[in-house]
C-alpha cells in the first residue's frame, strides 16, 4: 500500500488515541459520580435509613382527607387517554374532598369531549376551557387551572390544602391520595415514585424508561432525600402544600406558581420549595402485597417521540436550569445539581465512545489485513480502559437489580440489553436539546412540545396492577 494510505492509517490511529483519552477520562468521572451515589445508598441501607415502609393500604385508600385536595391535569390533544385516566382516578379515589381540574383548549374539542366522558357527571371534576388557542405551554395551562382553583376557593370560602400534579395518561395508585395527604403534615412538597409501564409492543424504546426510573426513584431520590438536598418534582405523583404554591407565585411576582418560560416547570417547582425554606420528602411505601405505591405512567413507544421528550427534559433541566436556578446551597446540593445537568456532556461522551468503537473496528480490520497500528497503548491507558470496563459491568448489574426489584428478572435482563438503545436516544436528545437551546438564546419562545399518546397504557402493557 502506498504512502497516502499509510497517512490515513496514521490519522486513524491518532484519532483513536485522542478519543480514547477523552472518552476514558470522562467515563471515569461519570463512574466516580455514580460510585459515590452507590456508596451513599449502600450506607443508607446498612443504617436502615433507606428502608421502604410496608403498610396495609386496604384501609388507607378511602381514608378521609384532612382538607380539600385538588389535582391539576393540563391537556392538549389527549382525547385517546384522558377519559380512561379520569374514570380510573375517580374510581380508586372515593374521597368527597377531592377536586380534579382538567385543562383543555378551546380549539381541542376532541379532548374536551373525552374529558366529559371520563368525568361521567361526577361533581368532583371541573373541566376548565382555556381562553386561548392551544397549545401554549404546559405551565400556562397549569396556571389557568390554578386560577380556576382560586376562583372556587373564593366562591366556596374554603381553602384547598393540597395540590397534586398529574399528566393525562397517569394511572394513579389507590393509596396515593391518602398517603400524600398524611405526608404533607410534615412537609410542603412530597414526591411519590414513578413507575413506567412495560410495553409489549415497544420492548426496546418504550420500555427503556422502566430501568431509568427504577434506579432513579429507587436510589438517587432516596439519597437526595436523606442528604436533605432539594428534590426535583417529576410533574406526576407529587403534592404541594397550597400555601407553598401561593408563596411561589408571590415570590415570582406572577399570578400563578408555574413559570411559563420554563420547559420543565415541574422540576423547578421542587427546587424552589427548598429555596423558599420548605421541607421536601420522597415517599417510598409498599403495600401488604409488596407492590410499590407509585404513579404508573405511559411513556413514548416511538423513537422520535422518546427523543423529543428527553430533549425537552435536557433543555429544561440542564441548559435552562443552569441559567435560571444557578448554583446555590452546600456541596451536596452542588453535587445533585451537577448530576441533574450532566445530560448534554453525557451525550457528547457517549457519542465519542461510539465513534471510538467505529474507528477501532476499522483499525482492527486493517490490522487483520496486515497493516499494524502505528501506536501501542500505554500502561496508563490500559488501566483506564480496564477501570471503565469494570465500571460498566457494575453499572449494568445495578441497573439489572433495580429493574428486577420492580418488574422481575426478565425485565431486568432486558434492561441490560437496552443500554445501547438508551445511549443512542440520549445522544440524539442531546443534539436536539443543544440546537433548541441555541434557538432560545436568539429569542425564540419555548413551545409545549408535548408527548403524543396513541392509546391508554392499561390497554397496551403486561402489568397485573393495570388489568
Amino acid at each position: 500500500m502506498g504512502e497516502g494510505a499509510w497517512t490515513v492509517l496514521e490519522w486513524l490511529a491518532l484519532i483513536e488515541h485522542e478519543l480514547l483519552l477523552f472518552a476514558g477520562f470522562f467515563f471515569l468521572l461519570g463512574a466516580l459520580d455514580e460510585l459515590g451515589m452507590d456508596l451513599a445508598w449502600f450506607w443508607l441501607r446498612l443504617t436502615g435509613r433507606a428502608r421502604t415502609v410496608v403498610l396495609d393500604t386496604s384501609d388507607i385508600r378511602a381514608r378521609r382527607l384532612t382538607g380539600r385536595a385538588a389535582v391539576l391535569i393540563p391537556t392538549w390533544s389527549e382525547a385517546s387517554v384522558i377519559a380512561d385516566t379520569l374514570a380510573h382516578a375517580l374510581g380508586v379515589w372515593p374521597q368527597k374532598d377531592l377536586r380534579i381540574y382538567v385543562g383543555v383548549y378551546r380549539n381541542d374539542p376532541a379532548t374536551l369531549a373525552a374529558a366529559a366522558r371520563g368525568a361521567a357527571g361526577d361533581p368532583r371534576v371541573r373541566i376548565v376551557v382555556h381562553d386561548r388557542e392551544g397549545p401554549s405551554t404546559k405551565a400556562d395551562c397549569l396556571n389557568r387551572l390554578y386560577q380556576a382553583l382560586q376562583q372556587d376557593e373564593l366562591r366556596t370560602g374554603r381553602q384547598t390544602r393540597m395540590v397534586l400534579l398529574h399528566d393525562a395518561e397517569d394511572m394513579v395508585d389507590p393509596a396515593a391520595l391518602a398517603l400524600l395527604d398524611a405526608a404533607l403534615e410534615t412537609a410542603q412538597f412530597v414526591q411519590l415514585p414513578v413507575l413506567p409501564m412495560p410495553q409489549v409492543d415497544s420492548r426496546w424504546v418504550g420500555s427503556h424508561y422502566c430501568e431509568e426510573f427504577a434506579e432513579a426513584h429507587g436510589k438517587a431520590m432516596v439519597v437526595r432525600d436523606a442528604l436533605g438536598t432539594s428534590l426535583p418534582a417529576a410533574g406526576v405523583g407529587c403534592a404541594f402544600d397550597r400555601a407553598m404554591l401561593a408563596d411561589m407565585a408571590r415570590d415570582a411576582g406572577r399570578p400563578g406558581p408555574f413559570d411559563e418560560d420554563s420547559l420543565t416547570e415541574d422540576y423547578e417547582l421542587g427546587i424552589r420549595v427548598a429555596a423558599l425554606g420548605g421541607k421536601s420528602r420522597f415517599l417510598r411505601v409498599r403495600d401488604q402485597h409488596g407492590r410499590l405505591v407509585a404513579t404508573r405512567a405511559y411513556f413514548p413507544a416511538q423513537l422520535g417521540r422518546a427523543v423529543r421528550q428527553k430533549a425537552r427534559w435536557m433543555h429544561g433541566i440542564a441548559f435552562q436550569g443552569w441559567d435560571r436556578l444557578g448554583w446555590t446551597g452546600g456541596l451536596a446540593e452542588w453535587w445533585m445539581r451537577m448530576r441533574d445537568r450532566r445530560g448534554p456532556l453525557s451525550a457528547l461522551v457517549l457519542f465519542t465512545g461510539y465513534t471510538l468503537f467505529a474507528v477501532a473496528v476499522v483499525l482492527t480490520v486493517l490490522d487483520l489485513a496486515g497493516l499494524d497500528r502505528p501506536w501501542e497503548p500505554s500502561s496508563l491507558l490500559l488501566t483506564l480502559l480496564a477501570v471503565n470496563i469494570a465500571s460498566f459491568t457494575w453499572r449494568a448489574f445495578m441497573r439489572f437489580n433495580f429493574t428486577r426489584l420492580e418488574y422481575g428478572w426478565a425485565e431486568g435482563l432486558r434492561a441490560v440489553l437496552r443500554i445501547p438503545v438508551a445511549n443512542v436516544i440520549s445522544i440524539m436528545a442531546g443534539y436536539r436539546a443543544l440546537f433548541a437551546y441555541a434557538k432560545s438564546l436568539r429569542g425564540v419562545a419555548p413551545e409545549w412540545e408535548k408527548t403524543a399518546h396513541d392509546s391508554h397504557p392499561a390497554r397496551t402493557v403486561e402489568l397485573e396492577w393495570a388489568r
